[in-house]
Formats: structure tokens, sequence, C-alpha cells
């Protein structure tokens, strides 16, 4: 079997891409005009010369020398696996891309919840020491997209599970901000998605493991690899000069102090003074416990905020936490992959503070109905639509409070990404909460 240790191996090569989202179109560009190339996707509709995998796709796919993959196509889906037995090699532009970077540039994180926080605040920090940081992966370009110039300084690399199990190189410093449950439909079972998030520590090549001092962290010990190190909260908080909500993030910064200065070689002390110094350049990511409006109200204000990043349950309850003596409008729901929804359930009806709850999609319903077998009296209402949403939210805090997106769940039941369903509560918010009344 042809097994390929870098895109310079594929040259003049009959070659698959499989999945054409954002990194197949990042491949593509990258090879175009180097290799035979044959694209397929689920979706026949891409573009002209996309092939669809139940309409031919898959048997071209079986003509190729290697196929890559996308990380929205499972590695254990049914296709992928008859592949492999018929000696066709699958691996991920990702995976080719670490067999020819320098290695010791790239800081990759992964992580349950956190992990696109902790990735803005690694560069951000190593921007702080007047270095050169690119943040690149989930949360930006695909690093190997040539449009990208990647030539020089850090590479701060974003890492999904989707991703993380088609690696088998491992940069030279790992971070794991949390562990959870997510993407349970994907991986198969949670074992195997806290497994596939964990491979990317166990992949070959000498490097440092930073994680999260977490009791779960700390229950998994035997599936992380490296030279691992464990990273306490940060207790001097950090995380509030920065702009950051929530005790969840006191983690996420001492993990990149950790980080920037294992890498540089710069105290923890020094690094920490050179933070505050610019701590107001630094903008928390869209998304992330954003308030995106207020407006006055009988006992206070209304804040509306966007947590529409936390696609999983753990964040939401790390959101509610951030909240804990505010009463609460809760949106979420959105598409079902399978989560336990438990966890979540318990965080709600165990808040002292009044709390609604706003359910959406088939995830929504999951939840309500756990809600409701622990605690039927709490106030739930359904919205099928955004606006429907934020008005019922609304009415609940009608006193004063906080309307709260924070779906648990993932965005492709009724939009294209998690952007798309963010800009529309934020347009939603527009029409009762001014911007000037921020």
């Amino acid at each position: 079997m042809f097994r390929p240790t870098g895109f310079a191996d594929l040259a003049g090569r009959r070659v698959g891409l499989f999945g054409f989202g954002v990194e197949g179109r990042a491949a593509y560009a990258r090879l175009e005009g180097t290799c035979d190339l044959v694209v397929v996707d689920d979706a026949p509709d891409l573009a002209p010369f996309v092939l669809a995998t139940t309409q031919g796709g898959f048997d071209a796919l079986l003509t190729c020398d290697v196929v890559v993959k996308g990380p929205g196509i499972p590695r254990r889906r049914e296709d992928v696996v008859a592949l492999e037995a018929a000696g066709v090699n699958v691996t991920s532009a990702l995976n080719l891309w670490l067999h020819e970077v320098d290695l010791a540039r790239v800081v990759a994180v992964t992580g349950t919840k956190g992990k696109s926080t902790t990735t803005a605040l690694i560069a951000f920090f190593l921007e702080c020491l007047g270095q050169r940081a690119l943040r690149v992966g989930n949360i930006g370009q695909p690093p190997y997209d040539p449009a990208l110039d990647a030539s020089e300084g850090w590479l701060v690399l974003e890492v999904s599970s989707f991703q993380a199990v088609d690696l088998d190189l491992a940069p030279a410093t790992v971070v794991v901000t949390s562990l959870g449950d997510d993407h349970v439909d994907w991986h198969g079972s949670l074992e195997q998605y806290r497994s596939d998030k964990l491979s990317l520590t166990r992949a070959r090549g000498a490097h440092v493991t930073l994680v999260a001092d977490t009791e779960t962290l700390h229950e998994v010990a035997d599936q992380l690899g490296g030279d691992l190190r464990y990273v306490a909260t940060d207790d001097d908080h950090l995380a509030v000069a920065l702009g950051l909500l929530g005790a969840h993030n006191d983690s996420n910064v001492a993990l990149a102090l950790a980080t920037v200065s294992t890498v540089t070689g710069v105290s923890e002390r020094d690094l920490r003074v050179a933070v505050l110094e610019d701590a107001t350049r630094f903008s928390p990511l869209r998304g992330r416990l954003t308030l995106v409006g207020s407006e006055a109200a009988e006992r206070g204000l209304i804040r509306y905020v966007d947590d529409g990043l936390a696609t999983s349950a753990l964040p939401t309850i790390a959101a509610l936490e951030v909240f804990e003596g505010d009463p609460v409008a809760l949106i979420a729901g959105g598409f079902d992959r399978g989560i336990d929804y438990g966890p979540l359930a318990e965080a709600i009806v165990a808040r002292r503070a009044p709390t609604t709850v706003i359910s959406m999609g088939n995830a929504g319903v999951r939840l309500a109905d756990e809600v409701r077998r622990r605690r039927p009296e709490i106030d739930q209402h359904v919205a099928t639509t955004m606006p429907e949403a934020v008005e019922l939210a609304r009415r609940s805090v009608g006193h004063g409070g906080v309307v709260l997106l924070s779906p648990a769940a993932p965005s492709f039941d009724r939009y294209r990404n998690w952007e798309e369903r963010s800009d529309d509560f934020v347009t939603a918010v527009g029409t009762v909460a001014p911007r000037e009344l921020f």
C-alpha cells in the first residue's frame, strides 16, 4: 500500500479527495496541477467536477493510489473502511502537512471545550512577546491552504476530534483543555470519542503534552501520551483583564501561559506582565459568551449573550455557571447527535436563580424531556425560529436577567454553521435591544 509522508509524495499520483468542504477545497488548491485528482463528496452539487459518493464517486476512489479524507467523513464509516480493505491508503490533508512542516513551530490545541479560546490566547500571548503567531485549523484557515503564508512564526493549530483521529504524527507541543461528551454519533460511543480526542497526545514524535488539571483528565492519564504536564488553574484571574467570563477561562489562561512559557523559555511571571500591558488589545472570540445587546428592565437590565460556539453540553454547563446568580432564559438545542443531556439537565435543575428553557430542534426536545423528568415545574417553551426563541426568552426574564444562546448542539439541522445561527440570534436581538444600550 502506497503511504505518502507529505504532499510532495503525491506528485504524479492518482489522488482522491473525499469531502469537499473547507479542508477539501484547500487541499484541492494545494494539489491542483501536481497530480490526477478525483473529487468526491456526499453532496453531488458542490461543483461540476465533484462526483457524488453513491453515484460513481466511491468506485472512482477505489482507482486512486491514496485518498485524502475530509474531517467531516467518519473514519470508521463503511465506505472508508472498504477503501482501506481494498488496499487504498486513506489519510488527511492535515496529516500530510504535519509530515512536511517544522513540528517545533506547531502548537496543537484540542479539547471538548475551550480549545478555540485557548488557541486564541496562545497566539495573542506570543504576539505580546513580539513574536509572529498564526491561528490555524478549526479557528482559521487550514494551514496547508496555499493562500496562507505559514512560512514563518508560530503556528497555533486548533484540532477537532474529527481531525485528531486521522493524525499519526504529533507536533512538538500538544495542549488538552478539557474532556467531556461530544460527537458520539460520529465516533460511535463516548469511550471512542474520548480515545479519538486524546489520540493526538499518543501520536508518534517527541512532544510535550500540557493538560488542564481536572479530575476527568487525571482519570484518563493512561490514554495521554508525550511528556505529560498538568497545569493548575490561574488563581490570579488574568482572564478578567482579557475580558473573558467564567472560571473555565481561568483554566484556559493558565494553559496558554504555561504553553507560551514552555515554547519560548520566557517565565510565566514575565509573560504575565507583557500580557497585562496589552490586555485591552485582546478580542474575545465571537460566539463565546459575547454580550450582543442589553435593554432596561424593571429591576435592572436584560442582557443578551451569544454563546453560539457551545455545540456540546459541557460549555453550556460552564456558561450557566457564569450567570449563577442571575435569572436565565436558556435557548438551547439544534441537531441531535446523540450526546447525553443528563448532566446539562442536572445543571439546569440545580440552579437557584429562576431558569427558563427555550428548546429548538430535535436536540432541544431531548434536553427538554431530561429537564422535565427531573423538575416538571421548570418553565419551558418550544420555538421553531430564532426570533420566536428570543421573544419567548425576553418575556421570561422581563424583570431583568440573561437571555443566553448556548445551544449545546450543532447548528446544521437548520443552519449552515454555528456562525449563521449566531448571526440569526444577533439579528433577532437587534430588533428588541439596540446596540446603543450596551
